[in-house]
């Protein structure tokens, strides 16, 4: 059971646990919303480095108890601020993401932010609301982890 859980930039030596943790077969399918195809390094590596390199987004990785449990993001599309985790599998259920997340909001402070999940996504779900997001909507949109159309929930914090 992770006990600490902090957040640091995210540094090039982080890109290969990072690349294990979000090609997981079952994290992917879960967040449904990923690359296309994510066993492709050098477009995982070309993605990290457009996103570190923009000065819209606050890119971490979430350590817990000492090693790089995850990742977490905000970013800035269409004018809104929206966040964004991952979590390895091997650490689910034990509270990695909602910590995480409180940790990310204390940093990034633009009110109104939003976070989506695929409405099938509980675990997500719940990290989220647990955090004070309240749905407002949702979407649809290809999901490249499951080759359809899914609905994905939108949520709004402040």
């Amino acid at each position: 059971m992770i006990q600490d859980v902090s957040l640091r930039p995210v540094e090039e030596t982080d890109f290969d646990v990072l690349f294990e943790h979000m090609r997981d077969p079952e994290s992917v399918r879960m967040a449904a919303f990923t690359a296309e195809d994510p066993d492709d390094r050098a477009a995982f590596d070309a993605h990290l480095r457009r996103n570190l390199a923009r000065e819209d987004t606050t890119n971490r990785v979430i350590v817990g108890d000492g090693r790089v449990v995850g990742s977490i993001a905000s970013f800035v599309i269409e004018g809104d601020t929206e966040v964004t985790y991952w979590v390895d599998r091997a650490v689910w259920g034990q509270g990695v993401a909602g910590r995480a997340l409180a940790l990310l909001l204390e940093e990034v402070t633009v009110r109104p932010i939003y976070g989506r999940a695929a409405s099938d996504n509980a675990g997500s779900l719940k990290v989220l609301t647990r955090a004070g997001f309240e749905v407002v909507g949702t979407d649809t949109g290809h999901a490249a982890a499951r080759g359809a159309e899914i609905e994905e929930t939108i949520l709004k914090l402040g």
